[in-house]
């Protein structure tokens, strides 16, 4: 049988007691967490260096506005460039991966973690936990909560204030709460050259 440890680095959804999960790994994601905001804006190497030390895959082209928190760090995955607006928040007690030139609006939570539906289940700390996977070239607006198992196909924008609990395909822009496809993405939307 796999360590929880093991179990958490599982791209599949999986439930524990919130007493068997490593606290110790939570203590040192959060120490990072707050030397990463108290930086100040003009220390871009040393914020470079603490988001290597956090996360488990750190693209060199990550940037990520302060505040920042994290459960763990090493569950984060970033693959190109990563824009991260403030007060964002990764609850990444399962994989988190994040494809290159994504763009995360301010406010925004990536939720891998829940908890029981059952109420005493719930209370003796049984908690829920299944990975998000953001594809590439895409936008989520400012406070968009993404939630477990959740995939968001490439090249897709997810309106502001959404709240996602199931997969949204590729090509689209989706939008609610819960979150549902829109429309597709197509050469209209292109901005055109302005005269001047």
């Amino acid at each position: 049988m796999m360590n929880v440890l093991e179990m958490m680095k599982q791209n599949q959804g999986y439930y524990s007691n919130n007493k068997d999960m490593p606290s110790e790994l939570q203590e040192k994601a959060k120490f990072l967490c707050w030397k990463y905001n108290q930086t100040s804006p003009l220390e871009k190497d040393k914020r470079q260096s603490l988001l290597q030390e956090l996360f488990g895959e750190c693209h060199p082209l990550t940037f990520i506005e302060p505040s920042f928190r994290c459960d763990y760090g090493f569950n984060i995955h970033t693959h190109g460039l990563t824009v991260i607006n403030y007060n964002c928040v990764i609850l990444d007690t399962s994989p988190v991966h994040i494809g290159e030139n994504t763009f995360i609006g301010p406010g925004t939570c990536l939720a891998c973690a829940g908890h029981a539906i059952d109420a005493k289940q719930r209370a003796a700390g049984v908690s829920t936990s299944a990975p998000i996977t953001i594809g590439r070239n895409v936008w989520l607006g400012a406070n968009v909560t993404i939630c477990g198992g959740v995939e968001v196909g490439e090249g897709s924008i997810i309106g502001a204030g959404s709240v996602v609990t199931k997969n949204i395909p590729a090509g689209v822009i989706a939008v609610g709460n819960p979150c549902k496809v829109l429309r597709p993405i197509t050469e209209e939307d292109k901005l055109q050259p302005m005269d001047f």
